[in-house]
């Protein structure tokens, strides 16, 4: 048997917080396509695009992801990804963690000691950037991030610092420095500034920021990444997913030691 937590928007879709599967030695995706054939008819959707999930605390992606297997008395956490906010802003949920999102234009005089003067400005907020290269999508974004979050969770982080471990993680490299010269800020060059706090301070930090922002994910960064992380069409085409790149990335920054 499995049991089913449902957290946040998820348990509209069943009204109940847990369910009780009597099954086991199914993968996420069985799982999942049997949930939304369990699902009553009236009620509101099952987003499975958009949705986290863990097993006894630990997130697949860090695991096989949907073909993770599911054992018997496993508790399998469905938490789905709350997002919002304009095009040139993200805001969303992991766990517990609110997390923002959004782009800045590169300039000339901004390198990777511009990070450490927001850090002093905003103390209250955890801040890392990343080259705008190095990020495909929104899926691919959350994605590694709630890898970080679970890691920090479980104390298994790659660096002593959470901010640091996200870096490495879009960097997909175990290495400080080459995640820093890698996938860091550099002068001229456009980057996605992460930002986890308490709403007000992320407002704050928004005003501060707008006028240098622009619209995120406005750049297809596909071909950079497949040649820079040495991905063929040949690998793509025997991942089963909707997002083959983006699935290899994460797998690749799931298994970093």
């Amino acid at each position: 048997m499995i049991m089913i937590k449902l957290v946040g928007g998820a348990k509209k879709s069943f009204f109940t917080d847990t369910l009780k599967i009597d099954k086991f030695d199914i993968s996420i995706q069985e799982l999942l396509d049997l949930l939304l054939e369990l699902k009553p008819v009236n009620t509101p959707k099952l987003d499975v695009e958009n949705i986290l999930i863990a097993i006894n605390g630990v997130d697949s992606s860090a695991m096989e992801g949907k073909m993770t297997n599911i054992k018997n008395d496993d508790v399998v956490s469905i938490i789905p990804v709350i997002h919002g906010g304009s095009s040139k802003r993200l805001i969303f949920n992991v766990s517990t963690k609110l997390i923002q999102v959004i782009e800045i234009q590169g300039q000339k005089q901004i390198d990777v000691t511009y990070l450490d003067t927001l850090r002093k400005q905003f103390p209250g907020i955890k801040l890392q950037a990343i080259s705008s290269n190095f990020i495909l999508n929104n899926y691919h974004l959350k994605k590694i991030i709630s890898l970080s979050v679970s890691s920090d969770k479980n104390d298994i982080l790659l660096s002593n610092k959470f901010e640091m471990d996200i870096l490495m993680r879009f960097a997909i490299s175990s290495q400080i420095s080459s995640a820093i010269n890698s996938a860091g800020i550099k002068p001229k060059q456009n980057f996605v500034l992460i930002a986890l706090g308490n709403k007000k301070i992320l407002d704050a930090l928004y005003k501060e920021l707008n006028f240098m922002s622009v619209k995120i994910f406005s750049k297809d960064n596909t071909l950079f990444l497949k040649k820079y992380f040495k991905i063929t069409d040949t690998q793509l085409t025997t991942v089963l997913s909707k997002n083959p790149l983006e699935d290899i990335l994460i797998e690749k920054a799931a298994i970093l030691l």
